[in-house]
């Protein structure tokens, strides 16, 4: 037998979605204050500002480096309190951060605002975003990013796409301005500089390479700025959410678009070979993110995706938007960001 074309239960669509109240306001945005402050100062601090960092160690003996580890809080406590001297005391400097900042709260914002309108059209509950402030240098950008929460079941596939899609395509879209500006204001890096730097390598999305070419400008030998970061920021977290597997953005996409089955072997193909590419990633580049990568699919792989009521499949139009959220997918995707030479 032949699922039906469409299936509205009554008490999906007729219902009234959850409205918010001021308690509920009053803490999201009170969130959202502490994460903007972090984020400030992380803009200063390396690996996103040229201003301030932890002194140098290297502890030869054990009793040397356990007092090293006894000596990091109050040094961290203190390398943040001249950050926040300096943003305070630098126009400059309170300038750089707050670009970083603005423009970093600007893509989480408008990614997860892209998930709560779709949720509301759907009538759907869900909470308003959650940002999730971090220590900087501990969370290097001052944050983990935000979330919302869905309460209520997806009434059908189609639903369950539009919500997904919908937040990192909203990103996108904030962020390209941003890297663009990012690229364009990029210097080249001076001998100098090139021979001075960390040995930390933010490996370039795509999009950023593109761009590149389009301003005549390699961004791998370029000397980064506040807009250049927070739109690589803003392209890694559009990419890790478009991962196909689990509750992931991505995932929502998989499960609308093909279905429960397929859904279930993306993510466990997806695990294995981002495992493999780790390790190949951290013996010939240094670098350990693609283990950070590995994490999150092995989390989601074990997290069953809810079945919507409506099992229609898309139409053509959506068919459409879910290659360009592949596209999306592709221009941010990096398997190595972060690469230790």
């Amino acid at each position: 037998m032949s699922e039906p074309e469409s299936f509205d239960p009554p008490f999906v669509y007729e219902r009234q979605g959850m409205k918010p109240t001021a308690r509920t306001w009053i803490k999201h945005i009170l969130l959202l204050l502490i994460t903007f402050c972090t984020v400030t100062i992380a803009g200063t601090l390396f690996p996103f500002g040229p201003y301030q960092t932890l002194p140098d160690a290297d502890p030869q003996t054990a009793a040397e480096f356990f007092q090293l580890l006894l000596s990091l809080p109050v040094k961290y406590v203190a390398l943040i309190a001249d950050a926040v001297t300096v943003l305070f005391t630098q126009p400059e400097n309170l300038a750089y951060g707050l670009s970083f900042s603005l423009s970093l709260l600007f893509i989480l914002i408008c990614h997860e605002m892209g998930h709560y309108i779709a949720c509301r059209l759907y009538k759907v509950d869900a909470t308003l975003p959650f940002f999730l402030p971090t220590p900087p240098m501990i969370g290097p950008a001052g944050t983990f990013g935000a979330f919302i929460k869905i309460l209520s079941p997806m009434p059908s596939r189609r639903a369950v796409f539009d919500i997904g899609v919908a937040g990192p395509i909203a990103g996108f879209v904030a962020l390209l301005p941003i890297a663009v500006t990012g690229i364009a204001l990029m210097q080249p890096a001076t001998p100098e500089q090139l021979a001075n730097s960390s040995g930390l390598v933010f490996a370039d999305p795509l999009l950023m390479r593109l761009l590149g070419v389009f301003f005549g400008l390699d961004p791998a030998v370029g000397v980064g700025n506040a807009f250049y970061f927070a739109a690589w920021v803003g392209l890694l977290v559009t990419a890790l959410n478009l991962i196909p597997s689990g509750q992931l953005d991505g995932g929502h996409a998989i499960y609308a678009v093909f279905g429960e089955k397929v859904h279930y072997w993306t993510g466990r193909v997806a695990f294995p070979i981002m495992a493999a590419l780790s390790i190949v990633g951290m013996y010939f580049f240094g670098s350990p993110s693609g283990f950070l990568i590995a994490i999150i699919l092995g989390i989601m792989m074990r997290i069953k995706h809810p079945r919507p009521f409506d099992q229609t499949p898309l139409d053509t139009k959506r068919k459409i938007v879910a290659f360009a959220t592949l596209l999306i997918f592709i221009l941010c995707f990096v398997p190595f960001p972060i690469q230790i030479n």
